[in-house]
């Protein structure tokens, strides 16, 4: 039976955590945040747990959580995430942190072959450990926290050093440690999106040809009303109209808010509340100038493309031999940088990104034999 975890929402609390904190070997890590319910989501709660305790951390409470930015930051520190990359972005994104040290044991597992690679999956087929991951999509910014929500925090970190332990061991057994901590290091490559309204954005819902001019505009202006309407309301912009209502609404091109009832993705109350803005984009957007669509980007080469699709066969091949998913071995992102750069040595290989010494190693005399034609 788990004893409650220590719930941290107030500065000296924090600090006294630290403390304890910055003497361990390594540390659980998770995060839970509000994406699904607010226009720009926000971590709302971060989860540590040692071998002694289990913290839960409520930024929404304390004003500046900046006294974890050491602990997180030392290498001399392991964290341990499970999927780490998202995580990451949260915590670099809302609290400018960089974490460095990290096991990722959602990494580890796919390095090992591992097809159910879910953390209830992991800790009910590893550990014995029942887990549900019911509460994964809730709010997390509601306040107070339902002891429900706290407990299933709480397990998202308690079992992690344990699943650490057990995956660290086959890793070690394997001979592939070396190869693992390769794939943590692409886990820490992380590029936090800008979160800035981009009006041109409509371009990307509709295919080319399914609507005229006169319904591009007016999804043009239906896609930037959603946007005000969604950070009126602190939600996300999906869950006031649906893409496929705004291509809906842009084709039929509605004169009155009655011919909104009963669309699919368009909900009642935003019919009842703002049905007549819709109709006013609508009927500004048809008789406006539809603007010039950004350039798209430029057509690959074909000596690209070509090396490109070489190396993804090799690359299949070579999972397929090992066992594990494609991008275990090489990421496409790297792919594509080789297929550009056409590198000729294994010293030419460094630069590139996701190739680390490990990959260089193990791999690099094939890759160099795929795209120069004598693989």
């Amino acid at each position: 039976m788990l004893k409650p975890a220590a719930y941290i929402e107030d500065a000296g609390s924090l600090h006294r955590a630290v403390e304890r904190l910055r003497r361990q070997p390594r540390l659980a890590v998770d995060t839970e945040s509000n994406s699904m319910y607010a226009y720009r989501g926000r971590t709302c709660l971060l989860q540590i747990s040692t071998a002694a305790e289990d913290l839960l951390i409520d930024p929404l409470a304390i004003d500046d959580i900046g006294a974890l930015q050491g602990i997180l930051a030392d290498p001399a520190i392991e964290k341990v995430f499970h999927a780490a990359e998202y995580d990451l972005i949260c915590l670099k994104r809302d609290f400018d942190f960089d974490v460095c040290g990290i096991f990722d044991t959602m990494a580890a597992a796919r390095v090992c072959g591992y097809t159910r690679i879910g953390l209830g999956n992991m800790l009910s087929d590893l550990l014995g450990v029942p887990h549900s991951k019911k509460h994964q999509t809730d709010d997390w910014a509601r306040r107070p926290l339902p002891a429900s929500y706290r407990r299933y925090a709480q397990m998202d970190t308690h079992y992690l050093l344990r699943l650490r332990e057990f995956l660290y061991a086959e890793l070690a057994a394997a001979d592939k440690l070396d190869e693992a901590r390769e794939y943590f290091s692409d886990v820490t490559r992380i590029t936090v999106k800008t979160e800035q309204f981009d009006p041109d954005g409509f371009w990307t819902l509709s295919r080319p040809g399914a609507l005229d001019k006169r319904q591009m505009a007016a999804l043009r202006e239906l896609y930037i009303l959603r946007d005000e309407l969604a950070q009126a309301r602190d939600e996300p912009p999906g869950r006031m109209m649906s893409n496929k209502a705004l291509l809906q609404i842009a084709k039929s091109l509605p004169r009155r808010s009655a011919e909104l009832e009963g669309m699919r993705g368009l909900p009642r109350w935003l019919v009842r509340r703002h049905g007549h803005e819709v109709i006013e984009a609508v009927k500004h957007g048809a008789e406006s100038r539809l603007p010039l669509e950004p350039p798209r980007q430029p057509r690959i080469p074909n000596h690209i493309a070509e090396r490109y699709n070489a190396l993804v066969n090799w690359r299949r091949q070579k999972a397929q031999a090992r066992g594990v998913e494609s991008d275990v071995i090489i990421s496409k992102g790297t792919l594509w940088q080789i297929a550009r750069r056409q590198p000729g040595t294994i010293d030419d290989l460094r630069d590139i990104d996701g190739l680390g010494p490990w990959r260089r190693g193990e791999y690099g005399a094939e890759l160099l034999g795929v795209i120069n034609g004598r693989g």
